[in-house]
Formats: C-alpha cells, structure tokens, sequence
C-alpha cells in the first residue's frame, strides 16, 4: 500500500500498515539515541523508528520530516505508555495540541470537531511542520527554517508526564536553546557571515520568542538546565553541538567547552553510553546534512540573497536615492555603520528606518514578508557599494 504523506488519509494507512512495526523503547536514552539517528534532530531524516522497510523514495524532504515527527511521538507515548495503542496516541496528541491552541496559534482550525481525528493531526503536523517555511527562505534557500521542531516532542512529554501543559515551557526551551548556540559560537575561534546567518536562521524559526535580545544570561540558563529531563538537556547538548559542527571542525578550545557543558548538564555518563551518536550522524551523512554538505544552505542563503539584493538595488537606484535623501539621520547611521558598530537603539532606528523606505518601494515589499529581515544586514552592506558616488560621498561626511 503506498503512503503519500501530503494526501488526506496518510496517517490512517500508516498506522495500519506500520503501527505494529514501530520500535519499542524501554528508557529515555534508548529513545533519544534512535532520535539522534534517525536525523529528526538534524534535519535529514534517514529512518522512521519502524522495523520494516520503508519506501520513501518519492517522499520530499517535508513528507518524510513528518513521518519521522509522527513515529518520534507515537515511540515517545508508548515509552511512557506501554500498554496503550495508535488510537489512544492520536486523541492524546490531538488533545496536547488543543491544549496549546487555546492561545490562538494558527493550527486552531486543524481541532475544530467536524474533523475525523486523523485528518485533524494530519493538519496539526503540517501546520507544525511548515508553519516556519517564510517566503523568503522558501525563495531563496529552499530549506524549511525549522530547527527546534524537536521542542514539540519534548513537550509532548511534559505534557504526558504533568497532565498539564505551559506555552511557558516553549519559551523556556527556545530561550535555552537560543543562548546555547549563541554561546558555543562564541567559542569558535574563526567565524564567518554564515555563522551569524545561521543565528538568524535560528532565530527565524523561534514561535515563541520574539528574537535572541530576549535571552537570559548563560550562567543563569545553564544552572537552570541541569534540573531538566534527561532528553531536554541531550537535545540541548545536541543544539550546543551543530552549532560548534557548522565548520566541520571542533578544536582543543571547543572541546573543552563541550566537556563544560556535559558535566554542567549532569551527562558524562549518558554521553559514553550515548557513543557520540551526533558525531557518527555527521560522518555517515555529512554530504546530505543541510548544515554540513558542500552546498551549504546557509552560504546558498547568503550567496541567492546577495545576487538578489544587488538586481533590486540597481533597478530601484533612483527611487532609494531619493528617498534615503529625504532621511538624513539614516545616511548618517548607515555612514557610521561601515566605520564602527552601530548600538542597539541605532540598529533599531536602522531598521525601522529602512523598513519605511521599503515600504514605499514597490520592489522592496519583500522586506516586510515574513523573513525579510534577515536580508536588512545585507540591503545595508549593498547601498554604499551599489548606489552613485554622490551617496558615497554623504556616507562619508
């Protein structure tokens, strides 16, 4: 029986047709290891947690993201509950995320009850799934921007265990996940545009906090950490991990701050039975990985996103200097934004600034869309280089 998984009724025939197969856990590290290796974590999903054989060579990256979400969930359940069967699964999953809806999130449509159940969580993983795919990324990366799916099955546990959920909690894990990767950034020794790219990307993808200015302090994050579940702080080792990885190399320095963070999380012996499953993820399948193979999607981000800022500029050259003329005080920060860094509040005028222009711009409308915010630094670093000698001239006075 083939399964599409962007038709109506996918879920139903896979539980008919794999729900008997699906991997049976017996504790948290033997789940998350099985996670780790299937690639949900990593965004390249190479196995379902199923002991049959799959045939998903005709599914895309976004079909077979959410079969592999859809059994990490259901293995979660049955690690918790062992007794209990798919039916059960979906009226519990459908009931966690109704618990979520009742703050009006998108998906509120996806629980409405003229549904059948599955059809219902067909709508809620897509929606969780694809929510976080912004025109620009869609546009001009091709990757769906959405790193820290796995917080939904760790609050699907929380959920499971506590009988309650907070959207609390999603803040927390997202802020927790934020300052670690910031952090371990810091570490690197040779960083590049895409390393702060990549940030943005992360940020991109959060649901629940505005943006990275909202973090808490590391020391204060990481003390908090280690009274969290064993899978929260392997998930958050892991995120502290890709984001030392997205070079391919891990010196002396940051390995030490790797083995901070493992006995700051309490994890030293987790990670020895855990056999460095991150590691052998990114040798087996480094040419496939989105944050490892030689077409980066973050330098093809970068690299689509400057050839495009660079052909709108050009076309839309007068119309920016005209209206950049009539903003004085954006000249004047832009001029000191190619000597020195701009504070917090110069970026922000900067950017609403820039915004307004944009907003007049036709053209430029692209900026407003979901995502397009990313693309400000690099509108900023074209203007000078892009725009008449005359501008130059002003940037310099």
């Amino acid at each position: 029986m083939h399964i599409n998984p962007s038709i109506p009724g996918w879920i139903a025939k896979f539980s008919q047709q794999y729900s008997e197969d699906l991997q049976l856990y017996t504790d948290d590290l033997s789940y998350f290891s099985a996670c780790q290796q299937s690639g949900l974590i990593y965004g390249y999903v190479v196995d379902y947690h199923v002991s049959a054989s799959i045939d998903d060579s005709h599914w895309d990256t976004v079909e077979k993201t959410k079969v592999a979400f859809l059994t990490a969930l259901f293995c979660l359940y049955k690690l918790r509950k062992p007794t209990s069967d798919f039916t059960e699964f979906e009226s519990e999953l459908i009931l966690f995320y109704t618990k979520i809806s009742k703050s009006k999130f998108s998906f509120l449509h996806a629980i409405l009850p003229e549904s059948h159940v599955s059809q219902k969580l067909e709508s809620i993983i897509d929606d969780r799934i694809q929510s976080n795919v912004n025109v620009v990324a869609k546009s001009f990366s091709h990757i769906v921007t959405n790193a820290m799916l796995f917080i939904d099955v760790l609050a699907f546990d929380r959920f499971l265990t506590n009988g309650a959920i907070e959207l609390k909690f999603f803040k927390e894990m997202e802020q927790k996940c934020m300052t670690l990767i910031l952090a371990s950034l810091q570490v690197k020794k040779n960083k590049t545009t895409y390393d702060d790219l990549l940030v943005k990307l992360f940020e991109n993808s959060l649901r629940y906090t505005k943006s990275s200015d909202e973090l808490a302090l590391y020391n204060v994050i990481v003390d908090t950490i280690i009274h969290d579940t064993l899978l929260q702080r392997m998930y958050l080792l892991d995120m502290a991990q890709m984001a030392l990885w997205s070079d391919e190399i891990q010196d002396r320095d940051e390995q030490i701050y790797m083995n901070d963070l493992i006995s700051s999380f309490n994890l030293d012996d987790y990670i020895q039975k855990n056999d460095n499953q991150l590691h052998k993820f990114i040798l087996n399948y480094k040419n496939n990985l989105p944050f490892f193979n030689t077409n980066h999607p973050v330098k093809h981000f970068y690299n689509n996103a400057q050839d495009m800022i660079s052909k709108l500029i050009i076309r839309n050259k007068k119309r920016l200097v005209k209206e950049l003329s009539e903003s004085k005080e954006l000249v004047k920060l832009l001029g000191k934004s190619t000597a020195t860094e701009l504070t917090y509040e110069e970026k922000k005028k900067v950017k609403k600034q820039l915004l307004d222009i944009c907003k007049s711009v036709p053209s430029l409308t692209i900026f407003l869309l979901p995502g397009g915010s990313l693309l400000l630094p690099l509108l900023i670093k074209f203007i000078p280089q892009l725009l008449p000698s005359s501008f130059n001239e002003n940037l310099e006075d």
